[in-house]
């Protein structure tokens, strides 16, 4: 199916998001982490994270987004991270996305509240099943932040046709520290997250991303 709107790379988002820091074991991965064939040959595990972002806008118009990234990969000599699952509200970003980068996209359905203490609660579901909802709870600091302080803001995907794909990225934005307070998710859709303790949970209230175009491997 065509989408309704064709947005070749480079992108230009802003929204807000949370960024969940993760150890994950290798033993989780390996059975809970959803990594395709090559990326089980180039797991190299240290530091992963989860991803719940509000996109207000976007070449392809606000859409959800839920995702995983188990850790650090080496594919043909490059070290980098690699999302194994991700779920958007949209379908032309889901197209989009997998032609531009090779980003897995599946569509669910979400819903984003704000209750009176100032959380937030982030859920996701398919087919009136909620497979994924967290309560996150911001601080009231915030400091600047840019993605030029990292070492590596960059992911590998494989296409269809097996070629991959090497995509930087580029935020910036003013971030605060988090309490996770709650987290469910159904391991048949994505990795149980209750099983486990962040190291550290962020939100970027109002972020500006850039998703370059794609180099090939």
């Amino acid at each position: 199916m065509q989408p309704f709107k064709i947005a070749p790379a480079p992108w230009s988002l802003t929204g807000r998001g949370f960024v969940l820091l993760y150890h994950f074991p290798a033993a989780f991965n390996q059975q809970f982490g959803f990594m395709a064939d090559y990326q089980q040959a180039g797991y190299k595990g240290g530091l992963g994270a989860v991803m719940l972002v509000d996109y207000n806008s976007s070449d392809v118009g606000p859409y959800y987004e839920l995702l995983f990234i188990p850790g650090f990969f080496y594919l043909r000599g490059k070290l980098t991270f690699s999302i194994s699952k991700i779920y958007v509200s949209s379908y032309d970003s889901l197209w989009n996305a997998r032609e531009n980068w090779a980003i897995p996209k599946e569509l669910a359905q979400f819903k984003i509240s704000e209750l009176p203490d100032g959380s937030f609660v982030f859920g996701a579901e398919q087919q009136n099943h909620k497979f994924f909802e967290a309560q996150l709870k911001p601080g009231k600091w915030q400091l600047p932040f840019t993605s030029k302080l990292l070492p590596l803001t960059r992911i590998t995907q494989q296409n269809p046709s097996g070629q991959l794909l090497l995509t930087s990225i580029a935020v910036k934005g003013p971030v605060r520290f988090c309490s996770l307070q709650t987290i469910y998710s159904d391991p048949d859709f994505f990795s149980p997250l209750q099983q486990l303790q962040p190291i550290a949970a962020f939100m970027l209230p109002d972020f500006l991303m850039t998703f370059r175009v794609a180099k090939r491997l």
